[in-house]
Formats: structure tokens, sequence, C-alpha cells
């Protein structure tokens, strides 16, 4: 019995819940809503915009550590087994290894946003 009445219930809720997002933003239409694009670019202009190099770097540094953080988050179940050198050795290879880079990308003023 209550399986079918939360199933009812939640399907009455989500069909309002729909309803009201889909039908509140139309009651306050003004230009700039109806604009194709909301990112700050002039819809009219050129498509083909130069595209700044350093946010393509900011992207990639964030995957980098982004990265590092998923291949260390398992290390403390790791830490569990019965080769614990061998573990630890390789995280702090990793470690190493990222931070070489970091250290490369700072010297080479990969970092620093104006030019």
């Amino acid at each position: 019995m209550n399986l079918p009445l939360t199933l009812t219930i939640d399907i009455m809720l989500v069909l309002v819940l729909v309803t009201v997002a889909f039908w509140l933003p139309q009651l306050n239409m003004y230009a700039e809503k109806n604009n194709p694009y909301e990112c700050g670019f002039d819809p009219m202009g050129s498509a083909r915009l130069p595209f700044s190099m350093k946010f393509f770097l900011v992207a990639i540094t964030f995957l980098l550590f982004d990265l590092e953080i998923a291949l260390l988050l398992p290390l403390p179940w790791a830490s569990q087994s019965n080769s614990l050198k061998i573990t630890v050795t390789m995280a702090l290879m990793l470690i190493i290894i990222l931070a070489l880079g970091l250290v490369y990308e700072w010297s080479q003023k990969g970092l620093e946003w104006e030019e």
C-alpha cells in the first residue's frame, strides 16, 4: 500500500515542478532572454573569434591535478595491502612527477594569465 501511494505522490510532485519550471520563465520575457546567446558574445558578429590559449592551458592544468586526486584517492585502501612499501613508492613517484611538471610549467610562465 505504501509503494503505490509514494509513487503517486512522487509523480504528482514531479509533474507540478516540471510545469512550474516550464511556465514560470515565460511570464517575464525581455529582449536579452529571447536572445539565442546568453554568454556575453555578440550573436550577430563573426563566429570565428580568436580563442585564447590561456583558457586551454588552465583547463589542461585542472585536468592534470584532478587526475592526480583521482589516482591518489584509493591510496588509503591500498595501504592495507601486503606490499605497503611498493604502494607508497608508486604514490610518491606519481606526486614527484606531477610536482616536477608543475615546477616546469611555473618556470615557463604557463600559470601567469597576463601576456
